[in-house]
């Protein structure tokens, strides 16, 4: 019997595997070094391509970093929305969302990388575009997760999801950044005021 022959990997394929690598090994460099200690020869040196590879699929630094801001920012997303979707009652789901907070606000690395290019935006009009716009988009996935939550639980909220969107992902930055320097902060008031928000009973 022949043998199939496998398909060759396409340009289009390689260029996205080699993304996705230097994104993997950026992501490992800058949470555990800092953004300004990491430099793009370090990057592409532990991702074993050349300079130029890097150069060929990002910018610069800033829009390398940006990438690995998305994909950590995306599994966020995929396990709150994963805390919601695995879980019938609404209870179940708050308390499965307590638990997603006390577990992942405040790491200390991704908080202090999020914190240090943060301040990049201050002489970069362009990284304070993108943050501006991942933000924006941040805020409507949170929306449309609790205009879900409402809609499943029957409930009415006083004020707009976007609106709402916004209360929560301001409280969660807010005790994300506490909580990098003191890990013992209860982040049990993050469910309270969502539960507030949506017309429920304190738990």
């Amino acid at each position: 019997m022949t043998a199939i022959p496998e398909r060759a990997v396409t340009r289009a394929e390689r260029q996205a595997q080699t993304r996705g690598t230097l994104i993997k090994v950026a992501r490992r460099l800058f949470l555990a070094d800092g953004y300004a200690a990491t430099s793009l020869d370090r990057v592409a040196l532990e991702a074993g391509f050349s300079k130029g590879a890097v150069y060929s699929n990002f910018k610069n630094k800033e829009e390398l970093c940006l990438a690995v801001l998305d994909s950590i920012h995306e599994r966020q997303i995929e396990e709150v929305v994963a805390a919601f979707r695995d879980h019938e009652t609404l209870d179940e789901r708050l308390e499965a969302f307590s638990a997603w907070a006390r577990e992942r606000l405040g790491r200390p690395r991704w908080t202090a990388l999020e914190v240090e290019f943060g301040s990049v935006a201050r002489q970069s009009p362009y990284v304070a575009s993108e943050l501006a716009k991942r933000h924006t988009q941040v805020r409507g996935a949170i929306a449309a997760l609790i205009d879900v939550v409402v809609e499943d639980a029957g409930v009415q909220i006083s004020m707009t999801s976007e609106q709402a969107a916004t209360v929560l992902l301001s409280l969660g930055i807010g005790l994300g950044a506490q909580r990098s320097l003191d890990p013992t902060i209860d982040v049990s008031v993050f469910a309270a005021t969502m539960r507030q928000l949506i017309g429920l009973p304190p738990h």
